[in-house]
Order: C-alpha cells, then sequence, then structure tokens
C-alpha cells in the first residue's frame, strides 16, 4: 500500500494529463492542444502525431501494451476496443507504433448498441473521436483515451456528445450576462459537478448463491432480518476492518486515475457506503464517475466481496442515490451561485438565480426523464429519497430575500429599505445559514445546487445535460431581454422580479415526505410522474424538443432514439426480473419447500408411531403446502403474463409496471411467507441477514 506520504506523487501517475503533456510535448503541440480544448480549433495532423507519440511513449513506460477508446453509449455504462500497439517490422520483430490518427478517431463495432432506430442492425459503422478536454489515463496495461461516440451519419450515439455541447452552450450565454455587468475578463463559465456516490458491499461467496442479484443486480426475493437500520447504527459508524480495506485500496486505483476521491463513510443501512469526489468541471466528473464505479466492482473482488450499485438491492433497507452537486464556475475562480458582498456582485447572483428557478419550474419533466430508471422507481419518493415532483429548496435567508423582492417590502434581516437590486446594497448573504433540506429534489447548499433525484446505478451525464442546456436556454432569454436595454439597472431588478414571481411555485421549504407536500404540488400545477412508465412517454414532449433542438445539444431524431432507448432497456429489465424471479421459483424455492415438506412429514409419521404430538410438524407442513401451490399458481402467472406484452414500447412499459410487477410483488409475498416456514438448512439461497450483516 503507498503511504500517505506518497500521495502527491501517487496522485495522477497514470494520467497523461496537462503537466506531463507540457513536459513531453514541444510548446507549439502543447499551445495548439490548449487552444483546441479553450477554442474549439481542430488539431493539425503533425501535431496529433506528435501528441500520440509522447502519448504512446509514455504509456509504454508505464507498462501498457495496448489503448483503447473510451466511450459511453446509450447503455449507461463504458465500453472499449482494445488494439495493442504493435506494428511488425523487418526480421519477424516488431516495433510499438501509435499515431495521430489512431489518436483522434476510432472505427468500432456501432451495431449491437441502443440507437433507438437511428440505423439498422446491418448497419455497422460507427465512429469514436477524442476529447481532448478529458484526460487519457492507464488502466489494466491499456491506455484508455475518453472519446466520443457517433453513427455513421454524424448522430450521437453516446452521452459524452450532448454533454460537451451542453457545456459550450451554457459557457456561450453565461458569458453574455457576465459582459452586461462589466466582466471582461472571464474567458469560459465551466459547469462544475461533484457527484456522491453511494453502493452496498456484500460477501461474494453470498452473493454468487443469489441468481437474482447475479442477473438482475437486486433482490428478488427475502424477508428482513430482525435487525436492520432501526439502531441508526450504522450511519457514519466505525468502518469495519475488511471494509476499510476496501476503502483505502479502492482510493488509491482513483487517485491513480485522478480521480478526485475525497470522502468515504457508512451510509443508513447495514452493508452500505458512500464514497464523495472533490468538486471538478462536469466534463471531468461524468468520466470519473463511470470510471469510479467500474473500479469500485472491480477493487471489491480483490477482496471477495461484491459491489452493488442498484438503486435498491434489499427491500426494507434505505437504496442507493448519487447526488449531483451542480454550479457554474469561470476560467477565473468565481462560483456564479455564490452570493457577493456588493450590490453588483448580488445583483448577479440573483440573476443567475433567478434563470436557475425559471428552468427548473418550465423543465420540470426532462428533469424527472433523465432519473427515470426501472431501479430508481423502488427509491424515489420512499423514506430515503426525494419525491419525484421536482422543487428547489432555497433555505430561509434566499426565501426570505426572493419573498421581499417579490412582495417590493422591507427585507427584514437587511436594512430595512425596499430592495432595488444593484443599487440599494442588499445585505450579504452567508454560506450554510440553513439546515439542509434532505427531502428535497434540488436542494441550494450555499453556492450550488445538490440535485438529489439521481439513481445510484446511472451515468450522471443525463442529468447534467439536462441542467446545462436548462441553465443555457434561460440566459439567453435573459441576455436578449437585457442587451436592448436602455436602462439596465431598472430592467434587471423588473426582470428579476417577474421572473421570481412567475416562479415562486416551484420553491418548497417543507417536509417533501409528507403527503400534504403532494396535494400542495398538485395545486401549484407541478408535475408528478411516480413511476418511469409515466415519465418517459414525456421525453420527446414538444417543449423539451425545443429545448434540446433549439441548442443544438439533439436533433428531434435524436430526442425520439433517446426515449425508444429509455422504453427498451426499462422494458429488458422487467422482464429479465420478472423471467429470473420464475427461473428461482421452480429451481430452487419450490424444490426446496417440497423438501422441506417432506421432512416435515417424516417427522410427523416418526412422532405418531412414537406416540408423541406433531402438531407443529402438521401446522407448519398445511402451511408450506397451501403456500406452494399459492406460489406455482403466481409463477406461471408471471410466465402467462410475459407472454402477452404489448408490442408497442410504450405501451409495454404501462402493462409491465400495472401488471408484470404486480405479479412479482404477489409472488415475492408468497415465498417471503415460506422463507420464514422453512428450515434455513433447506432454504436454497442466503437470506438478509448472511447479506447486509456479512462483511
Amino acid at each position: 500500500m503507498e503511504t500517505s506520504a506518497k500521495l502527491p506523487e501517487l496522485f495522477g501517475s497514470m494520467v497523461f494529463n496537462e503537466e506531463t503533456m507540457k513536459e513531453r510535448l514541444s510548446s507549439a503541440s502543447y499551445e495548439a492542444w490548449k487552444k483546441s480544448v479553450t477554442d474549439g480549433t481542430p488539431l493539425e495532423l503533425s501535431t496529433a502525431n506528435e501528441i500520440a507519440e509522447a502519448m504512446k511513449q509514455w504509456a509504454v513506460e508505464k507498462g501498457a501494451t495496448h489503448f483503447t477508446h473510451w466511450f459511453q453509449p446509450m447503455t449507461g455504462v463504458t465500453a472499449e476496443k482494445h488494439d495493442s500497439f504493435i506494428e511488425p517490422a523487418e526480421g519477424g520483430k516488431i516495433v510499438m507504433e501509435f499515431s495521430g490518427k489512431e489518436l483522434v478517431k476510432g472505427e468500432p463495432d456501432a451495431s449491437s448498441f441502443p440507437n433507438g432506430g437511428i440505423r439498422s442492425t446491418f448497419e455497422a459503422r460507427g465512429y469514436t473521436a477524442w476529447d481532448p478536454n478529458s484526460f487519457a489515463f492507464i488502466k489494466d496495461n491499456s491506455l484508455y483515451i475518453p472519446t466520443v461516440f457517433l453513427s455513421y451519419g454524424g448522430q450521437a450515439l453516446d452521452k459524452k456528445t450532448p454533454l460537451l455541447r451542453s457545456i459550450e452552450k451554457v459557457n456561450q450565454q453565461a458569458l453574455r450576462i457576465l459582459r452586461l455587468f462589466g466582466d471582461t475578463e472571464t474567458k469560459r463559465v465551466i459547469p462544475q459537478v461533484g457527484a456522491e456516490q453511494e453502493y452496498f458491499l456484500i460477501d461474494k461467496d453470498v452473493y454468487d448463491k443469489r441468481e437474482d442479484l447475479r442477473l438482475t443486480g437486486r433482490t428478488l426475493f427475502g424477508n428482513m432480518p430482525p435487525r436492520g437500520q432501526e439502531l441508526s447504527d450504522h450511519y457514519f459508524g466505525q468502518l469495519k476492518p475488511r471494509v476499510s480495506e476496501y476503502m483505502r485500496d479502492l482510493d488509491n486505483e482513483l487517485w491513480k486515475v485522478g480521480v478526485l476521491s475525497k470522502t468515504k463513510h457508512n451510509e443508513v443501512a447495514p452493508g452500505q457506503h458512500e464514497m464523495a469526489p472533490i468538486y471538478t468541471d462536469c466534463n471531468a466528473s461524468c468520466d470519473q464517475n463511470q470510471l469510479a464505479m467500474e473500479l469500485m466492482k472491480k477493487v471489491a473482488l480483490r477482496h471477495n466481496l461484491v459491489c452493488l450499485i442498484h438503486e435498491k438491492p434489499f427491500a426494507g433497507v434505505n437504496g442507493s442515490g448519487k447526488h449531483d452537486n451542480w454550479s457554474l464556475g469561470t476560467d477565473t475562480g468565481k462560483n456564479l451561485f455564490k452570493p457577493g458582498s456588493t450590490p453588483s456582485q448580488n445583483a448577479q447572483f440573483l440573476l443567475f438565480l433567478a434563470a436557475f428557478i425559471k428552468g427548473i419550474d418550465e423543465y420540470q419533466t426532462t428533469l424527472r426523464c433523465t432519473v427515470a430508471s426501472a431501479g430508481n422507481d423502488h427509491r424515489l419518493g420512499a423514506q430515503e429519497a426525494p419525491p419525484a415532483v421536482l422543487s428547489i429548496f432555497l433555505g430561509s435567508e434566499l426565501e426570505h430575500v426572493i419573498k421581499a423582492i417579490i412582495n417590493g417590502t422591507p427585507y427584514k434581516d437587511g436594512s430595512r429599505k425596499t430592495l432595488k437590486i444593484g443599487i440599494d446594497s442588499l445585505p450579504q448573504i452567508r454560506q450554510d445559514t440553513t439546515d439542509r433540506n434532505r427531502t428535497s429534489p434540488m436542494a441550494f447548499t450555499g453556492n450550488k445546487f445538490e440535485f438529489r433525484m439521481l439513481g445510484s446505478a446511472q451515468s450522471v451525464s443525463g442529468p447534467n445535460i439536462a441542467l446545462n442546456t436548462i441553465m443555457a436556454e434561460e440566459l439567453k432569454e435573459f441576455a436578449d431581454k437585457l442587451e436592448k436595454s436602455k436602462n439596465f439597472q431598472a430592467d434587471l431588478q423588473k426582470l428579476i422580479k417577474k421572473t421570481l414571481t412567475d416562479h415562486q411555485r416551484i420553491i418548497f421549504e417543507g417536509d417533501g415526505y409528507d403527503d400534504a407536500w403532494l396535494v400542495e404540488a398538485e395545486k401549484r400545477g407541478l408535475k408528478n410522474y411516480p413511476s418511469t412508465a409515466e415519465a418517459i412517454p414525456h421525453y420527446d414532449d414538444p417543449e423539451n424538443i425545443a429545448l434540446y433542438v433549439n441548442n443544438d445539444i439533439y436533433t428531434e431524431e435524436e430526442m425520439h432514439a433517446r426515449r425508444a432507448i429509455h422504453e427498451e432497456i426499462y422494458n429488458a429489465q422487467i422482464s429479465i426480473e420478472a423471467r429470473t424471479m420464475s427461473d428461482m421459483i421452480r429451481r430452487q424455492i419450490l424444490p426446496a419447500v417440497s423438501e422441506y415438506a417432506t421432512t416435515l412429514a417424516d417427522r410427523i409419521s416418526v412422532k405418531k408411531d412414537a406416540g408423541f404430538s406433531a402438531g407443529y410438524e402438521a401446522k407448519v407442513g398445511a402451511k408450506i403446502s397451501t403456500l406452494s401451490d399459492k406460489l406455482q399458481l403466481a409463477q406461471e402467472k408471471i410466465d402467462n403474463d410475459l407472454k402477452k406484452r404489448p408490442a408497442d414500447a410504450t405501451k409495454c412499459m404501462k402493462y409491465s409496471r400495472d401488471t408484470i410487477l404486480k405479479d412479482m410483488n404477489k409472488a415475492r409475498e408468497i415465498a417471503d411467507q415460506l422463507e420464514e416456514l422453512t428450515d434455513r438448512d433447506f432454504w436454497p439461497f442466503p437470506v438478509y441477514s448472511e447479506m447486509l450483516f456479512s462483511e
């Protein structure tokens, strides 16, 4: 294990980062790369060749033998095709080569990735293109080159391409706003993201015996043990030695590839933990979260553990989410959501805040769709995650400021004057002036917003594409108005007041778990789509298409394709879970309880022959017999209903939610009763107590 003294040397040691580029490239090529990153200027082939050669030499020195274009298809996980550096040479020997052409462009087979009908199965060609904004790194003796992934016709087949488009678009519009406030120094505005990652660890030997965990990522059967999370003793509790060793190993692996892993602790549920990174630029953060999830699983195996990132691996205890902390920063080091101490800074902050509030209110549906999945349906709205209704929590101080602006009344904590934004001095709005609202889907936490609805297994790209694009759209509207203004201060104040007045319904400071909030939200006209089957059909609503198409993030074709992909994945996941459940009932549970019932019958016979009472065995045996018959019928209903699934994907989603999931819940209820009655030695797979307390 590397010691803490070596940490500065360890961090980024497997990353071809800017410092390494500066050391190994000519000044001309280094500046060309910098210009490509800041201005989007294409690299000349000679420059690409020099970068590729330097990258190859560095990678080979680190032990790499292959390179891969690492991309993020619409599966939600990453993909890679590895090629070695070797090229044949005279005398049956080889040389190690890597060209600028190979660096910049690859051609993986695109036919088997989700495409939503954009291309036919026989159309196999796809392209990967290097993203020079994201550093290459070494893992498993391969040089990983982060890339975008496009079809032969140029359509985006990945999550990185639209993310980069959204980053550029919000940069353009934010700069327009900053110029209005006299900021001529800022050259770029960069979305900033920090993605907290929750996960479970269980023993691999236990995991291997559970078909449901292996095939679906969650348990389809199981009763809660006598002890769960009731004592609240696991949250922030002392790390068990095995878990501590895993976390130490994980940190080292993450640090090597430049992931800013900062915080580690036990979460609420037994066996549940969290890793939180340091806030960084959006593109890098999205890449690094994908890498973190991959390494979490890989490192766990070294410790004979399995890392579960499913949103709800165990019914009865908290599930796992991913908190997406989002803000806007400048290349000069300013956070645009940090309240300032002067009137002009306050005015600028309030304008960006108003744009965000307006955007969340107007585009609730697209944000809801970005977090919709079969796994996340199990946790949203429960006592561990926000409800499916979007709202914004600002905290008491900001709420008072906003009410004063809307009502034109004195700000009670200030100078007792009516606020005139940018003229009268708004008191400095301090950070951390209020408690966090853990029930809020979108909470302001001092200088950023915490989007808490994300599921633990999902890519964070989708939600951040939405946040970036929404913010770009609102800032564009504001800039279009204010750039025409003849009285900037007066029009600024009017704009902020009108925006906050028109969109105050999205602000909610109370308990999101309270059923009364759902009633109140409906009165306010807020959207509520409790399940993925209800949300995804709105993915390509006209206003959402307009948002993304007008900002050049997606084409209309790409929007329709993404809806189709979400529907396809949801239906496939429910189908896999239902078929796995049926298989486990037929092949494991029914044979096991039948064997136990036979054992009970034998005991009854022996006891009766000996003249003893066999009331216990008779009673339990009768219950098992009755429940077994019910379970068989429930299993047959699952199989029969699976055959009736509609061909239309949207109808199939509704059918899966309304019919298949209800069939599964009924079968689980019966099976869990059988688990209670069956001797542990006969039950065919490990139960909750063996998994949740196996660390």
